[in-house]
């Protein structure tokens, strides 16, 4: 089993920067595919981006495409989301996930206790 816990939201400017840092334990992240998800007050759970263990491919939303990047330090069993060029509706609560088989649906397995990103106007 792994456990998961997220860092590094906080309040940013329209247009700043963020990243987001997942720390495992338990068990290291090389053997799960590992995603970021968000939700925003009064809506369901959304796919943010995703790295598959398996062939090493990235995934991204179209609404987070070309802004935010997935990356991974084994070496610190962590799991990071660069944000960049933030906008209002990104403010949300964003999740990091662990799974062994799925990768972009929210069907995780593990999750961590989120981190709140607000972007103001």
């Amino acid at each position: 089993q792994v456990q998961l816990v997220e860092s590094g939201g906080g309040l940013v400017q329209a247009g700043g920067s963020l990243r987001l840092s997942c720390v495992a334990s338990g068990r290291t992240i090389s053997s799960y595919n590992m995603g970021w998800f968000r939700q925003a007050p009064g809506k369901d759970r959304e796919f943010v981006a995703a790295f598959s263990r398996s062939s090493g491919n990235t995934y991204y939303s179209d609404s987070v495409k070309g802004r935010f990047t997935i990356s991974r330090d084994n070496a610190k069993n962590t799991v990071y989301l660069q944000m960049n060029s933030l906008k209002p509706e990104d403010t949300a609560v964003y999740y990091c996930a662990a799974d062994r088989v799925v990768t972009t649906t929210t069907r995780y397995n593990y999750w961590g206790q989120g981190t709140q990103v607000t972007v103001s106007s």
